[in-house]
């Protein structure tokens, strides 16, 4: 199954939806910072997800961004500080 490589932000404004989109992310991506992730997806996983936290969020109060990160840009990423970025894993369970 091909995979992309996503970076997904998101700044929810109530906490009880912030944290409801934070479990969604985490069975999906892991957390690179309080309300980032990057997760390694299909096509259809990432059709799931976007299902999944569409029923959380208020279009007219928060924000989720989801960013395609090519593999030539993934191999020019740099990270400052802490932290590695995510490898893709050889077995996905969700």
């Amino acid at each position: 199954m091909k995979r992309a490589f996503y970076l997904i932000t998101y700044d929810i404004k109530d906490n009880k939806r912030r944290i409801k989109v934070a479990k969604t992310m985490e069975s999906f991506g892991t957390r690179v910072q309080c309300s980032v992730f990057e997760a390694h997806l299909s096509d259809g996983e990432l059709k799931q997800l976007e299902k999944r936290i569409r029923k959380f969020v208020k279009e007219c109060e928060d924000s989720i961004r989801i960013y395609q990160i090519c593999r030539q840009c993934q191999d020019n990423l740099l990270i400052i500080g802490q932290g590695s970025l995510t490898i893709m894993p050889e077995v996905i369970i969700i």
